[in-house]
């Protein structure tokens, strides 16, 4: 269960000779037969050891396993077994994993919250091999949009629904000029075109942008064209790690100080904390799922702080449960692991567990669930997990892409 299991060599080094005799046996029996009591297989792909790391790594791993604990851990005769890998925010990488998973270790979903430009091939892979895929914290709008199959879902907030219910109260509250940060990949680029087109729409303008790569240590360049922009607001469209430096970095220029607001369109507690929530009080958010929100969020909590060293999860974390849970329910129904049947199983029952409340499905993938607009409480303080206060919720069909604007040709068979 180890998340170091997905990308160990493999048998294939080991046992080369005992499974170049095995593969012919097993390939004759019909594929009814060889799952009966095989393992039922779900991967858990994203990155363990680098800039999202604490978004989701481990903690997403630990998120998936509640829900195994939750469901029993089998489905019928089947044992439900995660193997997980660390993709390294390297498309290569995550693909080459997704598709040995896929086609040699009989997994047959995949929760995946790397990188956009990764989870974007992976769904195209997921769907051509009729697999599953369960999007727990990857951001681009194409993955519901243009780029949507039958066979993806998406669990989490993504650049759509992240800066939607914070730039109309920003503007509201008298920010009418704007400065866009964002990293200079999919996600970001995301986010930074549907932030824009918000920040108009709302009456908003922006003065200009700027990008920078993945890992950036230095963002001087970066926070000084902001400032001398003279926005009133300066959104950052990034995260990880790439945001708690930015922010901590946009204090030792006097940015705030010096009468701009900083807006997030993505980060989370994660980040905050990693920042300092105290530099963060006041910080406007949005987010699907906060763990001290209600009983029901409390409850996953504590389940899923042993398994992740005490920590309290996010909403990428909590995605993977809701994910993982709302999967192993729909291959029950269905009788099968066959992508296609599970995908309309999963379409056919809403999803409710401890977190989300009958939730319908779309044609599209997108989960129909309600965000939250969260603030950061003024009197935190360092290390404690309560930073949020809820400002405001917003029903699911304000917080997601109105079918009627949506690329997803799924949507017009609907």
């Amino acid at each position: 269960m180890s998340h170091h299991n997905g990308h160990r060599a493999g048998p294939s080094r080991r046992a080369l000779l005992g499974a170049g005799l095995a593969m012919p046996a097993l390939a004759a029996l019909p594929r009814a037969a060889r799952a009966a009591g095989q393992p039922l297989k779900i991967g858990v792909l994203c990155d363990m050891s680098g800039i999202y790391a604490d978004d989701t790594g481990p903690g997403l791993v630990a998120g998936v396993k509640v829900a195994v604990q939750e469901f029993g851990a089998s489905v019928g005769d089947r044992p439900i077994e995660i193997v997980s890998a660390d993709d390294q925010n390297k498309p290569d990488v995550g693909a080459a994993t997704a598709a040995r998973w896929m086609d040699k270790e009989g997994v047959s979903a995949i929760v995946c919250a790397s990188a956009s430009s990764i989870t974007l091939a992976v769904a195209e892979m997921a769907n051509t091999r009729n697999k599953i895929l369960l999007i727990a914290g990857s951001l681009s709008a194409d993955l519901t949009g243009k780029q949507c199959t039958p066979r993806s879902f998406q669990f989490g907030l993504d650049t759509y629904a992240g800066p939607r219910s914070v730039i109309a109260p920003t503007i509201r509250a008298g920010a009418k000029t704007w400065f866009i940060i964002n990293v200079d990949y999919a996600f970001g680029l995301s986010l930074r075109d549907e932030g824009s087109r918000m920040i108009a729409a709302e009456g908003g303008k922006v003065l200009g942008t700027t990008g920078f790569p993945l890992g950036t240590t230095d963002f001087a360049s970066q926070l000084l064209q902001a400032r001398a922009s003279g926005a009133q607001a300066i959104a950052l469209a990034c995260g990880g790690t790439d945001w708690s430096n930015l922010v901590k970095q946009a204090h030792e220029f006097g940015i705030t100080q010096g009468g701009q607001s900083l807006v997030t369109l993505t980060g989370g507690i994660n980040e905050i904390m990693a920042a300092g929530a105290d530099l963060c009080a006041g910080m406007i958010a949005s987010a699907p799922f906060y763990w001290d929100l209600d009983e029901g969020s409390r409850a996953f909590a504590a389940k899923f702080r042993p398994l992740h060293n005490g920590h309290y999860p996010n909403w990428q974390q909590a995605d993977g449960y809701n994910g993982a849970l709302h999967y192993f329910k729909a291959v029950k129904a269905a009788g099968t692991d066959d992508g296609g049947k599970v995908a309309d199983a999963m379409r056919a029952t809403k999803v409710k567990d401890l977190l989300i409340d009958n939730a319908s499905i779309r044609a599209d993938g997108q989960v129909m669930r309600p965000t939250y607009l969260m603030k950061v409480k003024p009197e935190t303080a360092p290390g404690r997990a309560d930073i949020f206060a809820l400002v405001s919720t917003l029903a699911a069909e304000d917080s997601w892409r109105p079918a009627s604007e949506s690329a997803c040709t799924l949507l017009r068979k609907a």
